[in-house]
């Protein structure tokens, strides 16, 4: 059986290779123009319309800014970092949050991520594992504000005043408050590396500190022979007001008539246990601190809730170092002010900022500087620290040969007070 197959001539002539040609060529701009389209729509879209690994995107609506900007260097960061695999896309978002907080050049508004959330409620609990020494900036300068009494901080010299310049051999002038304290702090039983300042040393002092759990001590008292009553008084905690009103009980039972407070090395705490000691020495209805929120809203007053308990026969002197700072300004100023206690020692830290802490998501937070301390005349604490009545400086050889000019001094002017 035959097949036959037939193929039939196509004859193109130049007339129809020149339309082909031409199809051609308008498919190939078509093409062109579609994809450099593309590109050109991509390139000018807005920098955060191409994330899609990150919800809730939208710009602030009283927002003054171009957050293009920001995305930008989102998306360079995220293609072209070697260490991009490194980092997740939360963990950006927790380091942009930093940044906004540290745009404000205050070191104590600062942003908790998860881990170092978890880190200052344990703090503000009053337990944890650390050195047990408050810090903060002065001057620009890493400072130990005060080492606690019998931690680990105490125990090795570490003084209030000291300027840490390295940590664990990483230098501190980058470093914020709170990045500090995340490297100081650690598990009881390792060490951490410190090296400092101290004023009236000409080299730098280095210390290794075995962590450990850190209890804060509150009160302690001394009855002494002289008929000198001493509340050594180390930290605003959350049970302070009633520790104190225990201390102050003994005194009043002693049935003396001469006191000293000591605050030295008293980093502060709850304003509301500086409010209810207060109101124990100063009249119902008097201003002991004021709040000064700027230009936000009107200033605010805490005033003294009573009773006092004591008439103006009290011999009372109140010691403040360097060490003493916020709740321990605000009280030694509103006593001062009103002539209640003489006020001896060294000038304060000048710690008198208001700290809020808001809950940004579950496991974070922001802690933001909403006001400034004033004392009942109007100084501002932060500003320029609490200046004492009588100033006697603690020297360096008064340290090392356990020498206490200012306790002495405090005891020689209340023996003399009539």
């Amino acid at each position: 059986m035959k097949i036959n197959l037939k193929i039939k001539k196509i004859n193109i002539n130049k007339n129809n290779l020149r339309t082909l040609s031409y199809v051609f060529i308008s498919l190939l701009l078509l093409a062109g123009v579609f994809f450099g389209g593309v590109y050109f729509g991509y390139k000018n879209t807005p920098e955060v319309d191409k994330i899609i690994s990150v919800s809730n995107k939208e710009t602030p609506a009283n927002a003054d800014a171009d957050f293009n900007a920001f995305w930008k260097a989102w998306n360079v960061l995220k293609d072209k970092s070697i260490y991009n695999k490194d980092v997740t896309d939360q963990d950006r978002v927790w380091g942009a949050i930093s940044g906004l907080a540290s745009s404000l050049g205050d070191p104590y508004t600062v942003f908790f991520n998860p881990e170092d959330n978890k880190m200052f409620n344990e703090e503000i609990q009053g337990s944890f594992s650390g050195i047990g020494a408050e810090i903060g900036m002065k001057e620009g300068i890493m400072t130990i504000i005060a080492p606690l009494k019998d931690t680990p901080a105490w125990n090795v010299g570490l003084k209030a005043g000291d300027k840490i310049v390295k940590i664990n051999d990483k230098e501190t002038n980058n470093l914020t408050v709170d990045e500090a304290i995340s490297m100081i702090r650690g598990e009881s039983g390792t060490i951490v590396a410190m090296t400092v300042i101290r004023e009236g040393e000409d080299k730098t002092l280095d210390f290794k500190i075995t962590r450990g759990k850190i209890e804060y001590p509150i009160v302690e008292t001394e009855n002494r022979e002289d008929g000198i009553f001493v509340i050594k008084f180390y930290s605003f905690s959350e049970n302070s007001t009633e520790l104190f009103g225990n201390a102050i009980k003994q005194f009043y039972d002693s049935g003396s008539d001469k006191l000293i407070l000591d605050m030295r090395g008293n980093p502060g705490g709850y304003l509301e246990s500086a409010i209810n000691i207060a109101s124990w020495f100063i009249d119902k209805g008097q201003v002991v601190v004021k709040e000064d929120f700027g230009e936000k809203k009107k200033p605010q007053s805490y005033r003294s809730h009573g009773p006092r308990l004591f008439g103006d026969n009290l011999k009372f002197v109140v010691l403040v170092n360097e060490g003493s700072a916020s709740a321990s300004e605000i009280l030694a100023g509103a006593l001062k002010e009103y002539g209640i206690a003489t006020v001896i020692g060294e000038k304060t830290f000048g710690k008198g900022s208001v700290q809020e802490l808001v809950k940004i998501t579950n496991d974070t937070s922001l802690k933001v500087t909403v006001a400034k301390w004033l004392t009942p005349n109007g100084l501002s604490i932060s500003e320029k620290g609490l200046e004492p009545n009588i100033l006697v400086p603690m020297t360096i050889d008064d340290i090392k040969n356990k020498k206490d000019p200012q306790m002495d001094k405090a005891i020689e002017f209340i023996l003399k007070s009539k």
